[in-house]
């Protein structure tokens, strides 16, 4: 792999017509892929796309959005999806205060809920943060995570970054780090430890330039490390070594 994608969805139904073509793209880059799930039923796609095609690898687990829809029999069958082959790490979990489709308190317990189960199967954890930053730094204060994990789609500026980072996480660097108007994204991605950056979509949102207001796919992560070759001032051949050892790093159990 020249390039890991760590966060895609490649089981978004924006995909439907052409999956097997977008993730063929990826391949001919040498570009591996973690695809990630939002709730049980893309959990499962993504342990199926893993299964299928040698370059992807996939997490499990159930998105703020949804936290209100995941019981004990969903939190049984995650528990089991958890353990299947090429399940790398446990996620999008975390607390998404700005939408609030599920209520705090909700995702506050399925959030710690998920978190125990990355505790059992030492796992990473894929982090999403909107709004909740303080409820998230408090609950991975407490709640240690033996094997790590990562804040999905940072948009911080230097400092939160590195609140992050003393608790031992990886950033995730996406499509936003191009957009013109991120000077702190950029100014912390400049800023920060190499060894704690990984590169990913986010696919389908989230398009880095030139392709932005487009469909987004994990063979555009090269836009990406690009733009962070830029900002960090080496060459892309080097940030696409870096990140990857960092990826295969996070996603050691892989």
């Amino acid at each position: 792999m020249r390039l890991v994608d760590t966060h895609a969805h490649l089981n978004d139904r924006r995909y439907a017509p052409d999956r097997d073509a977008v993730i063929a793209r990826a391949a001919a880059e040498s570009v591996g892929i973690v695809t990630v799930g939002a709730d049980l039923s893309s959990s499962e796609a993504a342990v199926r796309l893993a299964r299928e095609n040698a370059h992807v690898w996939c997490a499990v687990g159930v998105h703020p959005h949804d936290s209100k829809t995941l019981d004990r029999a969903g939190l049984a069958r995650l528990q089991a999806l958890a353990a299947e082959y090429r399940v790398v790490a446990i996620g999008e979990i975390g607390l998404d205060y700005y939408r609030d489709l599920s209520p705090r308190d909700v995702q506050r317990r399925v959030f710690i809920e998920q978190l125990a189960l990355a505790q059992e199967r030492r796992l990473p954890a894929i982090l999403h943060n909107r709004d909740g930053t303080e409820d998230l730094l408090r609950i991975l204060s407490e709640v240690k995570l033996p094997a790590g994990g990562v804040v999905h789609s940072f948009l911080g500026d230097e400092a939160l970054a590195r609140r992050f980072l003393k608790l031992g996480l990886y950033l995730g660097i996406g499509g936003p780090v191009t957009y013109p108007a991120n000077d702190l994204l950029r100014q912390a991605v400049a800023a920060v430890p190499l060894d704690r950056l990984v590169l990913e979509t986010d696919c389908p949102y989230l398009t880095p330039v030139p392709h932005r207001g487009k469909r987004n796919e994990p063979a555009y992560v090269a836009l990406i490390a690009e733009e962070v070759a830029h900002v960090r001032n080496l060459s892309v051949e080097e940030i696409a070594a870096r990140t990857t050892a960092n990826a295969i790093a996070l996603f050691r159990s892989a």
